[in-house]
């Protein structure tokens, strides 16, 4: 087949925001780059797409590669391309942000890379335009988590109250009234109530709640009304 006459070449790469929740922190999977420029440093996950495969096989196989992780939550953001944001040859990168319960996938992360969970609220320099990539993953899933629950990917199957909320506190950045929350979560009718507790916490415990899927995907602007206008939060 006959290429496109007088048009650049440019490299294609894809990075991921991994985003993960203990149960207690919001928290963001970083590696060491392995080589220069920037070697040693931390960066997101990320690579360079290759002739045979998709966007989608690309961002999956590297962070296969890079953490050991499969079988997440990743969904494409936002593409990337200034002409200086690699200062070895031009490259477009397509991002990827990605959502998993920490505990689930603890046994998979590969340490080849030195992949290490960072607080998200805590996290060091990062190399080339990595930071506002982040920071547009940030305000991606708020709006997002305002219509979808796409959050419960961060949870376990079986979660409490307590849980939930301190992972909508941390996703928001701001504050929300027990009272409140715990009211207006369970007036949506989409969770499940277990007949076990947590009682890690406190000797009285918490009950373990579960989300009810089909009943969700019915009505799923349900859980648009539990947190702040997400147009009103800070960064």
């Amino acid at each position: 087949m006959t290429k496109y006459s007088k048009q650049s070449r440019f490299l294609i790469a894809v990075d991921c925001i991994v985003f993960g929740f203990d149960g207690e922190t919001l928290k963001l999977l970083l590696i060491k780059r392995s080589f220069n420029p920037e070697k040693d440093k931390w960066s997101l996950m990320g690579g360079f797409v290759q002739a045979s495969e998709s966007l989608d096989q690309a961002a999956n196989r590297i962070l296969k590669q890079l953490t050991g992780l499969e079988g997440v939550y990743l969904e494409q953001m936002y593409s990337f391309g200034e002409t200086n944001r690699d200062p070895i040859e031009r490259t477009i990168s397509v991002s990827y942000f990605a959502l998993v319960d920490i505990h689930k996938y603890e046994k998979q992360i590969s340490t080849d890379f030195h992949a290490e969970w960072v607080p998200l609220k805590r996290i060091p320099k990062l190399i080339f335009d990595h930071q506002e990539m982040v920071e547009l993953a940030k305000k991606s899933i708020r709006y997002k988590a305002a219509l979808h629950p796409i959050l419960f990917e961060l949870l376990p199957s079986r979660f409490t109250l307590p849980q939930l909320q301190t992972l909508y506190e941390s996703v928001f950045n701001t504050s929300i009234d027990k009272r409140n929350f715990s009211k207006r979560v369970l007036a949506t009718g989409l969770l499940i109530k277990l007949t076990d507790k947590d009682k890690a916490g406190s000797k009285r415990g918490a009950y373990y709640y579960q989300l009810n899927m089909q009943k969700y995907y019915a009505n799923f602007q349900a859980f648009i009304n539990i947190i702040p206008n997400p147009d009103s939060l800070q960064n």
